[in-house]
């Protein structure tokens, strides 16, 4: 082609010398053919490694070695159709510099900039708009951003000129291609992984894998979807192991593939934390190790049974500042699955128990109060607008006081018992619900989990103590007073067949078969509330004391207790938050005759009407004995009154603060 245009210009220029009468010799000279292009077939005449071993003498004076190239997998990469000048940029494109490449081939070329010609490219297709039919570049541009923040980009500690390594490292730039998922292709180069990251670098960790049950998996089965280098380590964003943010994410990267491990560890306190974004907790690698994972039941693998204390004991021991491991350590199941009886007998039964209570409790009181709204806003609209309460319905001589039904100690011992469950329930939320996004803020907020968990057993020591101050209390009221108390009289919370025939009747009131019940000095449902936190602090407490001591309690129990007590404490807490602040607030202060908040508990009083309304039986037996008038006191003072809702309005804020949070746990955690 060239010698054909070198042809027509010489006889355009010959019939040019006629008309211009130019000199002939001038005429019949043809113009110097362009020299011939630096193509690769040029390169890989001495470059394509036939020729045996490629050397040059070295600036040195010794041997250089030049790399080879093989041409058919050159062809085959995603480099293919690049020109090698494109990339080794020092090399002049001609073929008079071609053998001397430009320079004194004793010096080294320039060292091939991938990143920055990947991000290049990536530039101009955005500025072009080409974004999306490559975008395949856009995900390049993306792992040298990562690459550059990475392990792998740090300054060599025996070079601080070089990396740790580099893209040429990992990738044969010559024949780098990544085949397409689920080919056999994809499945050869997945197998190549742990041999590319420990053939040069990583010897002592490539031994020890090939032993472990993934290296077995990877080197004598074939089997690709077993763990490689990149799975737990991932490709660009390699970290420094000792480092939180490995910590915190190889537990994420071991559950890629075992998936039910991963949520059973995170129900774990180990696993809590850790979702919490706090890494000085047991991670996967930590029991079972890193590149060494054996068989649970190979006599070498850290978990097992043989060797599970002495795995314990790497963290739990005293100069960690925990207790040494008891016994029951060694049947602890870290990862217990309640769905599974066959393994875990003992942690689906307390499933099971647990689910029972919670359906059965919220299905009759959601029920319960469910009906007694829709009763009395019903009621509500009947008497269109007129007060529930006839301000005549008590003695003229009696309008305008109220009844003394709560002393201060009560109150006090109320509010305390309040406030004291509303911290523990701000501390202990952050770890039930650890992958909910407000858990790891408000977590940092509380001081960090050890801050939380000594705020958390102080609330609890003081929740308990006026607990049993409350038994030690009723037992000595009972004895001194046990010539008058009756078991099952109205003044006791003791349950009786009254109490049954009041709930009946109300239920026929809610349906409208009936008139609504009267009442005496307690009703059923605030006796159900005062024997609640019975079952609950026996439940929680003790489940509580047997996670805070694990030293203690491990020593003479089996390892699952403490599984079943996890399973216990949380689900019993549950119970009691989503009661008290749904149920238990409704019944007091959001039904349409309490709405918005009742301040009996507050002030210690309710007006005389109030209480004949709400305790009628109560109301007409003092009348009838002439006792009435010495529980009557005089109304609250307009600034008592005001505090006390004041302080009723911030008790419910709080606690309807906490049910938001436990409901978006409920509904959003994994």
């Amino acid at each position: 082609m060239r010698l054909e245009r070198s042809v027509l210009w010489a006889i355009f220029v010959s019939l040019a010398s006629v008309f211009l009468a130019l000199p002939a010799s001038a005429a019949t000279t043809p113009t110097p053919t362009p020299p011939p292009s630096l193509d690769n077939a040029t390169c890989l005449t001495c470059h394509d490694g036939k020729k045996g071993k490629l050397e040059v003498p070295g600036a040195d004076g010794k041997a250089r070695a030049l790399r080879s190239v093989a041409a058919d997998k050159f062809g085959q990469s995603v480099h293919a159709n690049m020109q090698c000048v494109a990339c080794h940029t020092d090399i002049a494109d001609n073929a008079e510099k071609a053998n001397a490449h430009a320079k004194d081939p004793a010096q080294a070329l320039k060292k091939v900039d991938c990143a920055g010609c990947h991000l290049e490219l990536w530039e101009q297709t955005q500025k072009y708009g080409k974004a999306n039919e490559r975008p395949r570049l856009g995900v390049v541009a993306q792992n040298i951003e990562a690459y550059k923040k990475s392990f792998h980009a740090r300054p060599n500690s025996d070079d601080k000129t070089k990396p740790n390594a580099a893209c040429d490292n990992c990738h044969d730039t010559h024949s780098f291609s990544v085949p397409p998922k689920n080919s056999p292709q994809r499945t050869q180069w997945r197998l190549t992984i742990p041999t590319v990251c420990g053939g040069a670098c990583h010897t002592e960790q490539l031994e020890a894998y090939l032993g472990s049950v993934h290296g077995q998996e990877n080197s004598k089965k074939l089997l690709a979807q077993a763990a490689v280098c990149s799975d737990c380590h991932t490709a660009h964003s390699i970290t420094n192991t000792s480092g939180d943010a490995f910590k915190l994410t190889v537990s994420s990267n071991c559950g890629n593939c075992h998936v039910e491990k991963l949520d059973s560890y995170k129900d774990t306190f180990h696993g809590q934390i850790s979702t919490l974004g706090y890494a000085y907790t047991a991670k996967c690698y930590n029991c079972h190790g890193s590149h060494q994972i054996l068989k649970v039941n190979d006599p070498k693998s850290m978990v097992h049974p043989n060797n599970r204390m002495k795995t314990c004991q790497s963290c739990h021991n005293a100069k960690k500042g925990l207790p040494e491991v008891p016994a029951g350590f060694a049947s602890f199941q870290p990862h217990g699955n309640a769905h599974d009886f066959g393994r875990y007998p003992q942690i689906w039964i307390a499933w099971q128990i647990m689910v029972q209570l919670l359906v059965g409790t919220f299905s009759f009181f959601w029920l319960h109060t469910a009906l007694w709204f829709y009763r009395e806003y019903k009621e509500r609209k009947e008497r269109a607008g007129q007060p529930h309460i006839k301000p005549d319905s008590v003695p003229a001589h009696m309008k305008g006081k109220h009844v003394q039904r709560f002393t201060p100690i009560w109150r006090i011992a109320h509010l305390t018992f309040a406030l004291s469950l509303m911290v523990l329930t701000l501390t202990g939320m952050p770890l039930f619900y650890s992958d909910v996004a407000w858990a790891p803020a408000l977590m940092r907020a509380l001081g960090g989990p050890h801050s939380a968990g000594i705020i958390h057993r102080v609330a609890a020591v003081v929740f308990a103590g006026v607990f049993f101050w409350h038994l030690l209390y009723m037992g000595w009221n009972i004895a001194r007073n046990r010539k008058t108390f009756k078991v099952f009289g109205p003044n006791s919370m003791v349950p009786n067949l009254q109490d049954g025939k009041d709930m009946l009747a109300m239920f026929k009131w809610f349906f409208g078969q009936g008139p609504r019940p009267v009442f005496d000095r307690w009703t059923y449902w605030e006796k159900f509330d005062y024997w609640a936190p019975f079952w609950g602090v026996t439940i929680i407490g003790v489940s509580g004391l047997v996670m805070w001591l694990p030293g203690f309690f491990g020593a003479f129990l089996p390892g699952w207790i403490f599984n079943v007590a996890a399973i216990f404490h949380g689900e019993e807490a549950f119970l009691a938050v989503v009661f008290l602040f749904t149920v238990h607030f409704f019944n007091n202060h959001f039904r349409p005759d309490k709405f918005p908040l009742e301040v009996v508990m507050f002030t210690g009083t309710f007006s005389l009407e109030e209480f004949k309304h709400d305790h009628g039986v109560e109301y007409q037996r003092l009348l009838d004995s002439g006792e009435l008038e010495k529980y009557l006191v005089d109304a609250p003072s307009p600034g008592k009154l005001a505090a006390s809702k004041v302080l009723g309005f911030t008790l419910i804020t709080i606690g309807l603060t906490l049910l938001t949070l436990v409901a978006i746990g409920f509904f959003k955690g994994g």
